[in-house]
């Protein structure tokens, strides 16, 4: 289920040589860390886990996500926020807003389109992060929302047309809850009384299972 679907040849390159190695984390608030304790987000721990991986390498991790963005912004934020600080992976969480909001989805997949377009001056992996699983996402019956559905459906449409490596957050946070009887209280906060963000549990475990799907995806050829 971490499986990303892609190698990561840039991301297998900067690890079999010296020398530091970046990666931006670009998104709305998951990405930011909004929900957890200081230093609890998903890529704080990331990074953590990403350096208990591959110890002795030097992995700058950086951080630009934004509360409330979604794509169209955050493609219009690559150039300086992304590709100035030359990564070998950028890992783009999009989507929650849009299908939170049932607002313009298919603005926010040519976006996406457009911010490939953009990393290909970058010579950057690229990893998409879909959705979490999340009550604000959810009908009652805990199946996603119509907008959620067509959210999912055109990440996974986009990753599987360019070639692009797909972290499938939300079908593994609902492998969570439905299979494993994790509830969802413990998976998400509700500090706002939205029910839409993650907490320190479970962006932990969502950062270990990035971090195994990164390793499995970057062994040379």
């Amino acid at each position: 289920m971490t499986s990303l679907g892609q190698r990561l040849p840039r991301l297998a390159e900067a690890l079999g040589r010296s020398g530091d190695i970046s990666i931006v984390a670009i998104g709305s608030s998951s990405t930011f860390g909004e929900g957890a304790s200081p230093g609890n987000g998903y890529v704080d721990k990331l990074a953590t886990a990403l350096a208990g991986r591959f110890p002795g390498r030097k992995i700058n991790m950086h951080n630009a996500g934004v509360n409330g963005d979604e794509a169209p912004n955050e493609a219009a934020r690559f150039k300086k926020e992304v590709i100035s600080l030359n990564p070998s992976l950028v890992i783009w969480q999009v989507g929650t807003n849009a299908a939170w909001k049932d607002y313009f989805l298919d603005d926010v997949g040519a976006a996406i389109i457009r911010g490939i377009d953009h990393l290909s001056e970058a010579k950057a992996d690229l990893v998409l992060m879909n959705p979490q699983y999340a009550p604000a996402l959810l009908q009652k019956d805990e199946t996603p929302t119509a907008a959620t559905q067509e959210m999912l459906r055109i990440i996974e449409t986009i990753a599987a047309e360019h070639d692009v490596a797909l972290f499938r957050r939300f079908e593994i946070m609902r492998y969570w809850h439905i299979k494993r009887g994790i509830p969802i209280n413990q998976m998400i906060s509700n500090f706002d009384g939205n029910w839409l963000h993650q907490n320190d549990w479970s962006y932990n475990c969502i950062a270990q299972a990035l971090c195994d799907g990164l390793a499995e995806a970057a062994v040379p050829d």
